[in-house]
């Protein structure tokens, strides 16, 4: 896990600047609605013309896709191919039993099956990465267990968000201001996986790239990014 480090509220980018906010909050969980936890602890800092930044981990144990171990059942597939999952410096993603069950649950053994092969022999070959680019983007979501930092979910599965584009769309329109999901580490991942119409994705990505959340025990899963002069 990294090591907490301070990052700067303020972030220049192509000549502008833009000031990141994070927001701390209570421990989620799927009795939690969204929207009221957003007016709840961000409605006071809020002003026009704000993005709001949400954790793709939030909004998935929110939406209840946080899964006990105790409730997943490892078929013989998964034992087999959790293996064979290289490790990533960002998380252990599907290389464990659990994680890699929940993977094959969401898009199929077949699609499993083919990413497997097809990323093996590509690694073999010296290219990475085949393996999650096609099992599909739910499956490169999932985070394995022990990998989160609340202490009430170290023994959880936590899936990607369900349709991260339309949710975060449904708030925008909710509260009135553009809304992104976000999956940022703090080693330089930074990537928007559902957004409403006005968030200027790459852009976002950018502003975010340092991971002013953080990713450890801030309980900061949301944020606000404002352009400043």
């Amino acid at each position: 896990m990294a090591r907490k480090t301070s990052k700067p509220t303020i972030k220049e980018f192509n000549g502008q600047k833009f000031l990141r906010i994070p927001i701390k909050t209570h421990i989620l969980s799927p009795d939690d609605s969204m929207d009221r936890v957003i007016e709840k602890y961000a409605k006071e800092k809020l002003e026009d013309g704000d993005w709001i930044v949400i954790s793709e981990s939030a909004v998935a144990i929110v939406q209840g896709r946080a899964i006990p171990t105790s409730e997943i059942k490892v078929g013989l597939l998964a034992r087999l191919l959790w293996r064979f999952v290289r490790k990533v410096p960002y998380g252990i993603g599907l290389r464990n039993p659990y994680s890699m069950q929940c993977a094959i649950n969401q898009t199929g053994r077949a699609r499993i099956v083919f990413a497997a092969l097809v990323g093996a022999i590509t690694r073999l070959l010296g290219r990475k990465g085949d393996f999650y680019r096609l099992a599909g983007t739910q499956a490169a979501m999932i985070d394995a267990p022990t990998t989160s930092p609340v202490e009430q979910y170290k023994k959880c599965v936590i899936m990607g968000p369900e349709q991260p584009t339309r949710y975060a769309s449904q708030l925008s329109r909710s509260l009135g201001y553009e809304v992104a999901i976000m999956d940022i580490n703090d080693i330089g991942g930074s990537w928007v996986i559902g957004a409403s119409n006005g968030i200027k994705s790459k852009l976002l990505e950018q502003i975010m790239r340092d991971n002013p959340l953080g990713q450890q025990d801030e309980l900061t899963p949301l944020g606000l990014v404002r352009k400043v002069t």
